[in-house]
């Protein structure tokens, strides 16, 4: 039987360079922080009066693996060490105390809600129908106000049609715009009316019931006076639509009442124009005694030219209506 020798096999005592193969990251990192050392670093173009870039620039160019080594202090910003007052550099941990304690901070609070903000510049925005849940809030921030500074003036910004709808149906009791209005008659401060928008109903009453010389209206805003209307009465005996009708009867009577002392004009005249109902632009408005004076300046003589052409008048001539 033959025997197969077989030749010993020698190790290489070096690998052969392959282009997949490369040394550890650690040698790279000393070989280039050598090399670094040996030569100079061109350093880029930097502001010298500035002494943290100027700081960094000159360890760079001394001891540049200074700069790889981690913080001594964990707590520590990266390349804090190198600075000769740490001290002077706030860290996280100097930061997340310092906000959490209040030195020398205000009281952190939840943001406000937009009437809130309205009512710390003491406003009080009437922007719908007088509710009851939209009465409350206003006789509420009234009252707020009144105890807050019975000195400083309150301002009232109406954009309401009053205790019905703007197509008519009504969707209150009268007494909630009475609420409103004795609300405002036992205020001690002075009350700036401004209507916006529109004004219908007790909402007028409460344009015209601020104090006088301080009742406003914006240009393109409208007011408007009209007889209190019946709720829908469903299925009543006959007996009980009398006595609601004659509430009724007795609103509208106190409506006109209130409205002639606050505007001036006569009981009379009050009832007559409130039969059917009455708008009034800013113009007409401040002409029957809602008001005091148009918000915008500059405006009152293009809104008493618009006026006219709406009642049919320019200048005193007639306007002939062609459609």
């Amino acid at each position: 039987m033959a025997t197969c020798f077989r030749a010993p096999i020698s190790m290489p005592t070096s690998m052969p360079a392959s282009p997949s193969y490369s040394p550890p990251t650690r040698l790279k990192t000393l070989r280039t922080l050598n090399a670094i050392g040996k030569s100079k670093i061109p350093m880029p173009p930097f502001n010298p009066n500035d002494p943290f870039l100027s700081k960094l620039a000159s360890v760079a160019a001394s001891s540049p693996e200074t700069l790889l080594k981690p913080a001594s202090n964990p707590d520590n910003l990266p390349l804090l060490d190198i600075f000769d007052s740490p001290q002077l550099m706030a860290t996280p941990a100097e930061i997340e105390s310092y906000a959490s304690s209040n030195h020398q901070r205000r009281p952190r609070r939840p943001p406000p809600d937009l009437p809130s903000l309205l009512l710390d510049g003491r406003i009080v925005y009437i922007g719908m129908p007088l509710v009851p849940a939209v009465t409350e809030l206003v006789i509420a921030e009234l009252m707020f106000l009144q105890w807050m500074d019975p000195k400083a003036p309150i301002y009232v910004y109406i954009n309401s049609s009053g205790t019905t709808r703007a197509d008519g149906e009504t969707v209150a009791m009268e007494t909630e715009g009475f609420a409103i209005y004795d609300a405002l008659m036992q205020m001690k401060t002075v009350i700036h009316t401004v209507a916006i928008g529109l004004a219908i109903g007790h909402a007028c009453l409460l344009l015209s019931a601020g104090t006088p010389g301080k009742r406003f209206m914006t240009p393109h805003a409208k007011a408007m006076i009209q007889q209190p209307r019946v709720p829908p009465i469903g299925l009543r005996p006959a007996s009980d639509i009398l006595i609601h009708a004659k509430e009724v009867i007795c609103n509208r009577d106190t409506l006109v009442e209130l409205l002639a002392k606050h505007t001036g004009n006569s009981v009379e005249k009050v009832a007559k124009v409130m039969q059917r109902s009455y708008y009034m632009g800013p113009s007409l408005a401040k002409e029957f005694g809602v008001i005091d004076k148009i918000l915008w300046r500059g405006q009152e003589k293009l809104m008493s030219v618009r006026e006219d052409r709406e009642n049919g008048t320019a200048s005193g001539v007639k306007v002939e209506n062609r459609f």
